[in-house]
């Protein structure tokens, strides 16, 4: 797998994103719920609020990326912080 350039961030990456879906996973299992309309007006479960807020941090980070610089990117985890609070708290 040397063709992937595999760093220690990419494997930090991949390896949150599966701990993330593992999480869930048990959360859905412990503790099922009925999905719930927000602002959106969609109904959406825990899983699907994850999806929406790790699609919306990657376009975050595309767009801070492009505008601001890599000098800064720590940064941008903040802001997609923020954005999963919001999008968790009322989508």
């Amino acid at each position: 797998m040397a063709w992937m350039a595999w760093t220690w961030p990419t494997a930090i990456f991949f390896m949150v994103i599966a701990g993330l879906l593992i999480t869930f996973t048990i959360l859905a299992i412990k503790f099922p719920e009925t999905p719930r309309t927000g602002i959106l007006r969609i109904e959406t479960t825990r899983g699907d609020r994850l999806f929406i807020t790790l699609l919306g941090s990657a376009f975050i980070n595309l767009a801070w990326l492009g505008l601001i610089g890599p000098e800064t990117q720590p940064w941008a985890l903040a802001v997609c912080l923020v954005y999963a609070a919001a999008v968790f708290r009322w989508v």
